[in-house]
C-alpha cells in the first residue's frame, strides 16, 4: 500500500501503521477470521460495535434465507456512545430494516456492555421469545470472529456456532471504516483479549501461531496500544 492511502485512513507518517505495521496488521486480520462455511441456522446474533457493516451483512444474510430471526446486541462503548446514543442494538436494527430486513424478524438487546453479555443476554432474549436454537450464527465485525466464537463456546457450549462477517479484504475494510488507526489498534486489542480472556474464564483457549504472537508484539512495541485492557 502507498503512504497516501494510509493517510486517508487518518494515520500520519512515522506512526505504527507504516512499513512492518501493515504486514503485522494483515497477519492479525487473517488470524481473527475463521473462514466458516455459511449454512442455514436457527437464529443469529449481530454483535454491536462502531461498524454498521454488521447490520448491512445481517440484512443480506436474512435475504439469503440463512436465518429466520436475529438479535442485535449492544449497549454503548467509548467508541459508540456519541454515534449511537440510543444503543448500538437500536441503531443496528434501524439500519438493517432500512436495508430490507423485516422489523418483525429482529429482536434487540440494548444493554450488553461486552462480548460475554452479547452472548448471554441475546440467549435470554431468544428464550423469552420461545426460541432455543441448536445452531446459531454470530455476525460480528470481521476481526472479531475468533473472539466471539471463543466466548460463545465458553458461555453457551451446547449450541453449534457458525461465524459470519462481511466478506471484505483488509484494504476495503479500512476504506469502509475510514479510520485506519482505529482498526489497527482494535486488531491488537482483540488479539490481547483472545490471549487473556480464557485465563479469566470468559472464553475457550485457542491456538496462537508463533507468527501471530510476533506480529502482535511488534505492533504493541510500535505504539498500537489504545485498545489494550489492563
Amino acid at each position: 500500500m502507498e503512504p497516501e492511502k494510509f493517510r486517508k485512513g487518518g494515520v500520519a507518517a512515522g506512526d505504527c501503521w507504516f512499513g512492518a505495521g501493515y504486514v503485522g496488521a494483515l497477519v492479525l486480520w487473517k488470524y481473527h477470521q475463521l473462514g466458516h462455511e455459511l449454512k442455514p441456522v436457527d437464529a443469529a446474533i449481530g454483535l454491536g460495535s462502531h461498524d454498521l457493516g454488521v447490520a448491512d451483512y445481517a440484512a443480506e444474510l436474512y435475504r439469503g434465507q440463512y436465518f429466520p430471526v436475529l438479535v442485535f446486541s449492544g449497549g454503548n462503548s467509548p467508541t459508540t456512545k456519541d454515534r449511537f446514543p440510543r444503543s448500538e442494538a437500536v441503531y443496528y436494527k434501524e439500519h438493517a430494516v432500512s436495508r430490507g430486513l423485516p422489523a418483525g424478524a429482529v429482536l434487540i438487546d440494548p444493554a450488553a456492555a461486552n462480548t460475554g453479555q452479547n452472548i448471554t443476554m441475546s440467549r435470554n432474549v431468544l428464550a423469552s421469545n420461545g426460541l432455543t436454537p441448536d445452531l446459531l450464527m454470530l455476525i460480528p465485525k470481521p476481526y472479531m470472529e475468533r473472539r466471539a466464537y471463543a466466548t460463545c463456546r465458553k458461555l453457551w457450549p451446547d449450541v453449534q456456532v457458525v461465524c459470519a462477517s462481511e466478506p471484505l479484504t483488509f484494504d476495503d475494510y479500512l476504506s469502509s471504516i475510514g479510520d485506519a488507526r482505529l482498526v489497527l489498534d482494535m486488531l491488537v486489542g482483540d488479539l490481547q483479549r483472545a490471549l487473556e480472556y480464557p485465563k479469566q474464564g470468559f472464553a475457550v483457549v485457542q491456538e496462537m501461531p508463533v507468527e501471530v504472537l510476533a506480529a502482535f508484539r511488534r505492533l504493541i512495541a510500535a505504539g498500537c496500544t489504545s485498545r489494550l485492557v489492563n
